[in-house]
């Protein structure tokens, strides 16, 4: 992410920080681990009726393998089954944002920071 902030010119350390620690909710976290190593974290949890994915962290050395891909096609699985729609929001000129449009997520708004994302649930009707 703090790529995305230097481009636009608002990377503080301590600002990102605190941002992290008021939004950290660990009973919602979990760890990414590749062959025993920290590959990154997600954060999917309830908001109201659905769902909101609030982190999605890949470490650097593991970014461009199809890992994030994997990750959030685990979490887009569970969504679905639990018939729940997850929201989040992407940094203004962010590469994330045509990741998540990859995935399936559309835009529902914007503001000066931010980009706001959703993804509705497809719900399987067997018979």
């Amino acid at each position: 992410m703090r790529e995305s902030l230097e481009r636009i010119g608002r990377f503080d350390p301590q600002r990102a920080f605190k941002r992290f620690q008021n939004s950290f909710r660990p009973q919602h976290t979990r760890l990414v681990i590749v062959k025993n190593q920290l590959a990154g974290c997600v954060a999917l949890g309830p908001d109201q009726d659905n769902w909101l994915l609030e982190h999605f962290y890949i470490a650097q050395e593991f970014q461009g393998l199809g890992l994030g891909s994997l990750v959030l096609a685990q979490l887009i699985g569970e969504a679905d089954q639990a018939e729940k729609t997850i929201s989040l929001s992407v940094l203004q000129q962010s590469d994330a944002a045509r990741f998540y449009e990859k995935h399936g997520f559309f835009k529902t708004g914007e503001d000066e920071w931010d980009i706001y994302y959703a993804r509705f649930p497809v719900i399987s009707r067997e018979s």
